[in-house]
């Protein structure tokens, strides 16, 4: 499937943040089956919703203020990053010409709903400092200053590149930082933001339905339809890709954030968030990433381990204490900083794919026909749930025109290259956000 040419979405023309729809259903209109209640699926539903669908969400669990339940999608870092936004050993090539249009799509919404005061309380949504810390200048590595050139004509607000940065964030002068840029980005609180979408589609007329969904969706296509009458299907929900898609590239990487009080009292507050390339660290699965959660916490991390899938990390545990100490080194002030009591460490599984997000209609023909499914997929979108959502729910909108014309699917485009023309492999000079995502998402 070539995506280049479909229309981003765009809020208050294509899809609104208030309850009402801007386009009502009729007794004719489609009616589509999402599996998967994360930022994938939500987002997905709203838009569809506004679009005049009728919408049933079905998922096992929901957005909960419960520490050891929380959805991937509350779990992550959620900080909006330009790709690639995840690398170093740990990491599979996404297919970046799509990503990087799913994310500045995302950047616009999330931008909108951030410029309305009361949308901003509502949903959790701010535009915030993002600064980015490089140990060599910038015009040094082709990739990051081809990277910085692309950032600076993509549309992003208050880009600047600046050394003072380090100086100005209160970044230890010996932690290997010599190069700087800023530019405003959401930075949005999960638990809210989770909260907001829920009531949003609810709102919007979307039905919901607790249940979980095992075997490969395509062996119960027809069932599924028939039951919840539905017209197509909308896969998003992360790692169980390997389930419910028939689809063995689907692998967790598990990653941590510590929760910390950040109210000024036990040092100056944090308001922007601070991400250090991996070169910097010499170490691409343990990084340094801080991000302010809401008015009153700040998320300091992060590591990430492949096909690691235990949840059984704490603050005692080795690599979270090398987390700490890691963070610290590069802002001395954290050695203040006291725990989250209620929720002191956030932990969860990204759902990633070895060859790259997959926003595709099933390939695969109904069993025992000539017949195209109308299943529609979107999933292994890693750590950067948030930052693609609304970009990979517009294509899925497409995406069902075309199921609900049973039209013949093609497969996703790829992109075999970087925007220098250098091959696409996995290079430890790119940024790390440490997003914790494994949806739902």
């Amino acid at each position: 499937m070539v995506t280049h040419n479909i229309p981003s979405l765009v809020m208050w023309r294509d899809l609104t943040p208030y309850p009402g729809r801007l386009v009502h259903p009729t007794a004719s209109s489609p009616h589509v089956l999402i599996i998967g209640a994360g930022v994938t699926g939500l987002v997905t539903a709203w838009v569809l919703l506004d679009q005049g669908y009728k919408v049933t969400i079905v998922s096992k669990d929901w957005a909960n203020f419960t520490p050891s339940n929380r959805l991937t999608a509350q779990i992550a870092g959620a900080l909006w990053e330009y790709p690639p936004a995840v690398c170093g050993a740990h990491t599979d090539r996404i297919s970046l010409s799509n990503s990087k249009r799913w994310c500045m799509t995302a950047y616009h919404a999330w931008d909108a709903i951030a410029s309305v005061p009361e949308l901003s309380r509502a949903s959790g949504v701010k535009m915030m400092p993002s600064d980015f810390f490089f140990p060599e200048p910038v015009e040094k590595d082709p990739a990051q200053f081809s990277k910085m050139a692309e950032i600076i004509s993509s549309g992003v607000k208050g880009f600047r590149q600046d050394s003072k940065l380090m100086e100005q964030r209160r970044v230890d002068p010996n932690y290997g930082a010599v190069d700087a840029y800023e530019l405003m980005a959401p930075i949005i609180d999960t638990d809210q933001s989770m909260m907001w979408l829920m009531s949003l589609v609810h709102g919007k007329g979307a039905a919901t339905v607790t249940e979980t969904i095992t075997g490969d969706l395509l062996d119960q296509e027809e069932t599924l339809r028939a039951r919840f009458g539905a017209d197509a299907i909308v896969n998003a929900t992360g790692l169980a890709g390997t389930e419910l898609a028939g689809d063995p590239s689907c692998y967790p990487i598990r990653g941590a954030l510590i929760r910390v009080v950040n109210d000024g009292k036990d040092f100056p507050k944090v308001e922007a968030a601070l991400t250090i390339t991996a070169d910097a660290v010499h170490d691409s699965n343990e990084i340094v990433f801080l991000v302010p959660r809401n008015d009153n916490i700040l998320l300091i991390g992060g590591i990430a381990q492949p096909n690691e899938s235990s949840l059984d990390l704490t603050l005692d545990s080795p690599i979270v204490k090398r987390m700490r100490q890691r963070c610290e080194a590069f802002l001395p002030c954290l050695k203040n900083a006291r725990v989250d009591p209620t929720y002191p460490l956030a932990q969860g599984l990204r759902p990633f794919r070895q060859r790259n997000v997959r926003v595709e209609r099933e390939l695969r023909c109904i069993p025992g026909t000539d017949r195209p499914s109308r299943i529609v997929h979107s999933y292994g979108q890693g750590g950067a749930g948030w930052s693609l959502s609304f970009g990979c729910a517009g294509d899925v909108a497409t995406l069902l025109e075309d199921a609900m014309r049973d039209l013949t699917p093609t497969a996703m485009e790829l992109d075999h290259s970087y925007s220098d023309g250098t091959e696409s492999h996995t290079t430890t000079s790119s940024f790390i956000s440490i997003n914790i995502k494994t949806h739902g998402e």
